[in-house]
């Protein structure tokens, strides 16, 4: 009889212990994630989807699967996240700057010279500011994991090098689909011209643009060295990305299988900003190396510039909000260790 007894307490227990386990595998369905992003596989960012994939298929015991979609396959940033609002598509990962027609608070990102280094651009980011911005998303439709890094921006062209305010003066330049790097790059005298990611190679090969601004990884992954000559160090603009989910979906899923997701994005991302950095001191190289031509704008142009661009930054706080926009630059202000 206590035999027995014994063998019921012990399988009661294991049962017990193996509850958490099966409630937790239940949580879980087998599910297909279509992630959609701009740059080709071999690309900082095809990498680091692949680290996302791995991440969420392995936390999800394989049922979770996510199949990532580059080149622009499922169309520019601004397609792909109207799929996502409406359901059609589950994730993405795509510039901040595309976003500002749907969330206009991610027009902070957009300023000219707001940060001067990745270890600003990060604690801002990963701060109170970046989480704020994010959080207005949801009742747009999507739902914001994390922070990816684009990285500075520079200029590369066909005509000459941008060394002096006055050498943007009448260059076709392709900006993202976005009023700032439209209005910033007008007031500094280029003839700015908004295209998708997604037609720029060809714009540049038919000399239907002059140049484009992007940062050195996007510059080399993307191959504009085979149809441009002059590469001038700007980092007028530090660019994130955003990782983001289809709320319809995400609304879909149990706690356990949204922790999945957003642990993997972390880690992702952890990923995704060493990788970046690691290869855009080795792509600036490798673009010399490809006989582009290289020039560093000077701290007293890089002002003029700033100082040009006053009126446009008036407009970005105005439109993000005067207390966003304080808020923001106080944060900067304590980074910096001011007062």
């Amino acid at each position: 009889m206590n035999t027995t007894r014994r063998l019921l307490a012990a399988a009661a227990a294991t049962m017990l212990a193996c509850a958490p386990l099966a409630t937790l595998a239940q949580d879980i369905k087998p599910r297909l994630i279509r992630f959609g992003y701009g740059l080709n596989e071999q690309s900082n960012q095809g990498r680091a989807v692949k680290v996302f994939a791995d991440a969420v298929e392995k936390a999800s015991g394989g049922k979770m699967k996510v199949r990532a979609i580059g080149a622009a396959a499922l169309g520019p940033d601004t397609q792909m996240q109207q799929a996502l609002i409406g359901g059609a598509q589950e994730m993405m990962v795509g510039s901040t700057a595309t976003l500002v027609g749907i969330t206009k608070e991610m027009a902070l990102w957009d300023t000219p010279f707001l940060v001067n280094s990745v270890k600003e651009a990060d604690a801002v980011l990963d701060g109170p500011i970046g989480q704020k911005v994010m959080a207005k998303l949801p009742e747009k439709g999507l739902v914001g994991l994390v922070y990816w890094e684009n990285g500075f921006r520079n200029l590369t062209n066909s005509k000459h090098p941008v060394s002096k305010l006055e050498d943007l003066n009448g260059i076709k330049l392709r900006v993202m689909q976005n009023n700032v790097f439209l209005e910033s790059f007008k007031t500094l005298g280029a003839n700015a011209v908004p295209l998708p990611f997604s037609e720029l190679f060809s714009a540049l090969e038919t000399g239907t643009v002059d140049g484009q601004e992007n940062p050195f990884n996007t510059i080399l992954s993307s191959k504009f060295y085979e149809v441009q000559k002059y590469l001038s160090v700007t980092n007028h603009v530090y660019s994130p990305w955003i990782v983001l989910v289809s709320k319809k979906w995400w609304d879909g899923l149990s706690k356990t299988e949204q922790k999945i997701l957003q642990d993997a994005a972390s880690a992702s991302r952890d990923f995704e900003r060493k990788d970046t950095r690691d290869e855009a001191g080795r792509a600036l190289a490798d673009l010399k190396a490809k006989g582009m031509q290289i020039n560093e704008l000077t701290p007293a142009e890089s002002a003029r510039m700033r100082d040009r661009l006053t009126r446009v930054n008036a407009s970005i706080a105005a439109n993000v909000g005067m207390d966003l926009w304080n808020e923001t630059q106080a944060e900067l202000t304590k980074i910096r260790g001011g007062k």
